[in-house]
């Protein structure tokens, strides 16, 4: 039997607050545009926008944001089976600058707590970790207690079963030092057998910024498919197969955040059509070009036929 959900997240989740105004500061932005966040909620949501039945485990705060947040999830089809509450944790809000083409400042807004860092081992639905056909988790998920022993203990009973994805997901803010961030995290490694990150988030996990030799760092872990992103320079990624690299798509840059979670949700839709590395990756990055020509993140997840004709696009310049 297939089982109940093609694609788990596990991780962030929030509200996103986008200014309005582009080019300009928060002092001096008048309105804004309230969206679904989270780097594993964004993942979830990108994954459904192919029609993977999908869910994240999160939590948010009994309060209007954390309603804001079910509706959301449902209205794009995630299942909303496995968001918990936390009575006495605020639902986090991030606010976001922009300036493009690559100048995207991040205002988190998570004290005393976020709700998605207070999840418990004892709150995890072990039976449908080990049954999704792709888990996916990130870093983040690691930078406190309880989640971070939450996070280790759900990759544990996954058991590095089917398609186990760690989400290098480096976020300097919410961790004491990189040094601390890559203890926790070559722990992780050592039970996922996929891993998807930028050049630092590479260097924070193995402590190689050279995109072959994070790679190939990343593969003597036990990794079957480490994804480096290189920004200008496009993709490489490394499986038993080789390196395969794919050069970036060509896009009008309006707002960076959430390209990279469509192309996580784009990874996860390609690994499980059974598309070769090269055809999956260079999906997954047509994808993440789509989203970083929008304003928001969760709502413009594109679906398989917006990925195609960006590739289109993208051969005909």
């Amino acid at each position: 039997m297939d089982p109940e959900f093609e694609v788990l997240t596990m991780g962030r989740v929030g509200v996103d607050v986008y200014p309005r105004q582009i080019g300009v500061g928060l002092e001096d932005v008048t309105s804004f545009g309230k969206f679904l966040g989270g780097s594993a909620t964004n993942v979830a949501v990108a994954a459904a926008r192919y029609g993977r039945r999908s869910a994240v485990v999160t939590k948010v705060g009994a309060d209007p944001f954390g309603r804001f947040v079910r509706t959301a999830l449902t209205g794009y089809g995630v299942s909303d089976r496995f968001l918990g509450e936390s009575a006495d944790l605020p639902t986090p809000v991030t606010f976001c600058e922009i300036f493009p083409p690559d100048h995207f400042p991040l205002y988190f807004y998570r004290a005393p707590k976020a709700p998605d860092l207070d999840l418990v081992p004892q709150e995890l639905d072990y039976d449908a970790i080990r049954a999704a056909d792709v888990f996916w988790v990130t870093v983040t998920g690691l930078c406190q207690e309880p989640s971070r022993s939450a996070t280790l203990a759900a990759l544990e009973a996954r058991g590095r079963r089917g398609i186990t994805v760690l989400d290098l997901d480096y976020r300097p803010m919410f961790w004491e030092s990189r040094e601390t961030a890559r203890r926790w995290v070559q722990q992780a490694l050592e039970l996922v057998t996929v891993t998807a990150g930028n050049l630092d988030e590479c260097e924070t996990a193995v402590g190689a910024r050279d995109p072959y030799e994070a790679a190939e760092a990343l593969r003597a872990r036990g990794i079957s498919l480490a994804v480096v992103k290189q920004g200008p320079r496009g993709v490489l990624a490394v499986d038993d197969d080789g390196a395969v690299e794919v050069p970036p798509v060509p896009v009008e840059v309006v707002n960076g955040l959430g390209a990279g979670d469509a192309f996580g949700g784009a990874l996860c839709h390609g690994l499980l059509s059974g598309w070769d590395t090269r055809r999956t990756i260079t999906f997954a990055n047509a994808a993440g070009a789509h989203v970083a020509g929008e304003l928001s993140c969760a709502d413009a997840m594109p679906d398989e036929a917006q990925v195609l004709a960006k590739l289109e696009e993208a051969a005909r310049v």
